[in-house]
């Protein structure tokens, strides 16, 4: 039963952390073009002072906490696979919530990390 609380506590780390890549991407997207090459700290005080990056680098810190828990629980080279879940899940995030579109090439590269991560979580 441990183990299956670990990749409870595992995935939930995974989508957190997703959450808060969507929120950050969510808040990039809404601002002016950010030139960081020519006017970094104007660029960086923008987009630190975002809510939506502030929310999603909090929300990104309780994934990492939960992910921090998640390895004392198991071996890393179990827990580690799962992270691939994020690349499925961004891509589903970001086709439904930032309105990004999905080629099949992209769909059909997911799909294989799902059958990775499936053969993962078996052994």
């Amino acid at each position: 039963m441990q183990k299956m609380q670990a990749i409870a506590v595992i995935v939930s780390a995974v989508v957190i952390g997703v959450v808060g890549q969507l929120f950050i991407k969510k808040a990039l997207n809404s601002m002016d073009e950010l030139d960081i090459s020519r006017n970094a700290l104007h660029a960086y005080i923008t987009i630190f002072s975002s809510a939506y990056v502030m929310c999603g680098l909090f929300i990104y810190g309780i994934s990492m906490l939960l992910w921090l828990y998640g390895l004392t629980k198991v071996d890393l080279s179990y827990a580690y696979p799962f992270l691939a879940l994020s690349y499925i899940l961004v891509i589903a995030g970001s086709w439904y919530f930032l309105g990004e579109s999905i080629s099949i090439l992209r769909f059909i590269g997911v799909m294989i990390i799902c059958i990775g991560v499936f053969v993962v979580a078996k052994s």
